[in-house]
């Protein structure tokens, strides 16, 4: 298995490589074998998910090669991977398959400025290295040997230098003494393996304690963001790198790297503060530090997480990201019906959004063309951004524009513009930075967007199969309400119904069928349709139950519903209710006394098909209330039934039975903090 890794990435050209496995029956891939690579910087991809987005995943839900030519297509299409190593490289994740199952995936990086594909020869060496691999993996599951290992991956060593002659030796000891400054050299872990008097000296440290330990360890003011940044953007993109450090009190110091295969050689040098700045970088104070800006943008990631809605999903956005980078305004834009709609936006006057509202996808629109082709746009000034786009007026007295696509699934669903009112540079460092967050921003406001959608669904389902009024009978006062379970969908299976059946009588039902989806509204539908229909014949309440269980056990749905429907008789003051496993209505007499009507519960509806539910009759004369009610208003962890309905009917006593609907409220109000759908149905008979 060593030498086929160490075969494939040195034919590929590549600096490194990662071996996972996927032990069967499994759902994740686990490194097995590292080449090139710091352990440091491999450890966050220990363990990956085949349903994380990730490169390797891909390949092998795919089967077949996932290719990313560079930083920019990294951060479309895996912003998390980019935000962590915002760095140029190329990557290419690629199925190991022996006999028709995949035993793994095969990693492989190549140093950044690389052409944008993998030539012919270079596929085929990677389709040969992932046959020996596969081989390799089978072989090794085929013996019993533990993959993944228990502990942690193999890290193959670096292949070695050349080692020179005594003579050429005691030439490079000389050459190197002679050079101005320092220098030393790190190994791909990062810790130090040589170091010359000079560069020992201008460390203010002795040479023997820096050898073998890491610099930021041994030498505390080393330990700052941009050091081990620029570390780890030479290991990765195998490009030389410069910072400048201040030594305390006040030396500066110029560090240059230069990587290979088996580590960096570093030169060290007396310098100035601004040694590695470019000329054209804004004013100090004004873009804030990278350490600022990881810092948030780690934390937008951790609260879209929790963005439940597209207007939380822009709030949070805005309130993270204009401070981090120091915009002034921000706007959130997708495709809708033909037109532009814009989703919410901070910083800009309302009145300039709505003339770009409902706007047509006309690619003269930066936003709408980043939309089309899923490229981000950045403009330091407005002559670049007219020179682009001739049609666009400079409206908003902005001075810097960053047009970012909302990529989720691979295809861009929006857009994000960030405008700057000071003139602003988009290095590539940031350029990616931005990039990968708008994925991430694309990514949760698709999420938000089918969560809106089936929320609004619901909404109008339940809407759909609750009455919208109940009928006005001259002899009978009432009070409904109804309230969604606080998690889900917000649609369930409670329901209540009045039917009119003459001028003198009527019939109330409630009921709960089990579970809080599409699937128990549906069934409460059918449920409250059948009670319906079977009461308006005129039959009796243990008839109208007995009928509604035949459907539900024909249907065989799968699911249960309690019911209790009560026939009234105004002109007699009488009732009659029956129960199907439903807690027990409430009557508050017209004296004020409240007490349970003792009725045998029966069966819950729909568990066997040739049961009945006794019914019982009972006064009803005016001045009294009855409560009919589901679970949801009684029902808590940690509560006895019994002493929340006696708790409920104290609450019921103390109502005013003139007034119905306050006494609605009140019973609803101090109902258990939903986890369940409450409905509530409160009948007086007049006088």
């Amino acid at each position: 298995m060593d030498s086929a890794m160490a075969a494939v990435v040195r034919a590929s050209g590549a600096f490194g490589g990662i071996l996972y496995a996927l032990p069967q029956g499994e759902d994740a891939l686990w490194q097995v074998l590292v080449a090139g690579v710091p352990e440091e910087m491999a450890a966050p991809w220990r363990r990956v998910a085949l349903d994380d987005p990730m490169p390797v995943a891909d390949a092998v839900r795919d089967r077949e090669l996932t290719w990313c030519s560079g930083r920019e297509e990294m951060a479309r299409q895996y912003p998390r991977l980019a935000l962590v190593l915002p760095y140029e490289f190329a990557l290419a994740a690629a199925p190991v398959v022996s006999g028709g199952a995949v035993r793994g995936a095969l990693v492989l990086l190549w140093p950044g400025g690389r052409p944008a594909d993998l030539d012919p020869g270079e596929r085929e060496v990677l389709r040969t290295g992932c046959r020996r691999l596969a081989e390799c993996l089978r072989r090794a599951a085929d013996r019993g040997d533990p993959l993944p290992p228990a502990d942690r991956p193999r890290t193959l060593p670096p292949p070695a230098p050349r080692t020179p002659s005594p003579a050429e030796a005691t030439a490079l000891s000389a050459f190197v003494g002679r050079l101005p400054g320092g220098s030393c050299a790190l190994d791909l872990e990062g810790r130090i393996t040589f170091v010359t008097a000079g560069a020992a000296g201008l460390l203010g440290a002795d040479r023997a304690g820096l050898v073998g330990a890491l610099p930021w360890e041994a030498l505390p003011w080393m330990d700052v963001p941009h050091v081990a940044d620029r570390y780890r953007a030479a290991l990765v993109s195998r490009r030389p790198q410069a910072f400048t450090v201040l030594r305390p009190p006040e030396t500066w110091l110029s560090f240059e790297l230069y990587p290979d295969a088996t580590g960096l050689s570093v030169r060290i040098t007396r310098g100035a503060p601004d040694r590695d700045r470019p000329p054209d970088r804004p004013a100090a104070g004004s873009v804030p530090s990278r350490a600022t800006v990881l810092y948030h943008l780690m934390h937008l990631a951790s609260t879209l997480t929790e963005a439940v809605g597209v207007d939380e999903v822009v709030e949070q956005t805005a309130g993270q990201l204009m401070p981090a980078l120091g915009a002034q305004a921000m706007v959130v834009m997708a495709p809708e019906d033909g037109r532009l709609k814009i989703i919410g936006h901070r910083g800009y006057d309302a009145g300039l959004m709505e003339r770009y509202d409902a706007a047509p996808l006309t690619s003269d629109i930066p936003a709408v063309d980043v939309m089309a082709t899923g490229l981000a746009g950045f403009w330091t000034t407005f002559a670049e951004l007219h020179a682009a786009y001739p049609a666009t007026v400079h409206e908003d007295g902005m001075a810097a524009w960053a047009v970012l696509p909302l990529i989720a699934s691979g295809r861009p669903i929006g857009s994000l513009l960030l405008a700057y009112a000071r003139p602003h540079v988009f290095p590539p460092g940031e350029r990616a930075a931005l990039t990968s967050l708008a994925g991430l921003v694309g990514q949760a406001l698709d999420r938000a967007r089918l969560y809106d959608a089936k929320d609004h669904l619901a909404h109008r389902l339940q809407s759909a199969l609750l009455p919208h009024t109940l009928p006005r009978l001259p002899r009978l006062n009432v009070a409904a309400r109804y309230l969604p379970a606080a998690r889900g969908l917000g649609v369930g299976g409670d329901f209540y119904d009045l039917i009119r059946l003459d001028e003198h009588t009527a019939g109330a039902a409630i009921g709960d069928v089990q579970g809080h989806n599409v699937d128990a509204a549906a069934l409460m539908g059918q449920v409250r349709t059948a009670v319906h229909a079977h009461a308006t014949v005129g039959a009796p309440p243990d008839d109208v139950l007995a009928r509604t269980n035949r459907l539900l056990t024909d249907l065989d749905p799968g699911l249960f519903a309690s019911c209790a429907y009560v026939h009234l008789d105004l002109a007699a003051h009488r009732a009659c209710v029956a129960l199907a496993g439903h807690p027990p209505p409430l009557v508050r007499h017209a004296d004020g006394r409240v007490e349970p009507l003792r009725v045998p519960p029966g069966l819950l509806l729909g568990i066997a098909a040739d049961t009945r539910c006794p019914a019982v009759e009972f006064p009803f004369p005016a001045g009294s209330v009855l409560a009919l009610y589901t679970d949801g208003l009684v029902e808590a962890p940690g509560v006895d039934i019994d002493d929340a309905i006696a708790a409920l009917g104290g609450l019921l006593e103390h109502g005013d039975p003139a007034d119905l609907d306050g006494m609605a409220d009140t019973l609803v109000r101090h109902a258990p903090t939903p986890g369940d759908d409450i409905a509530l149905l409160l009948l007086s008979p007049r006088g």
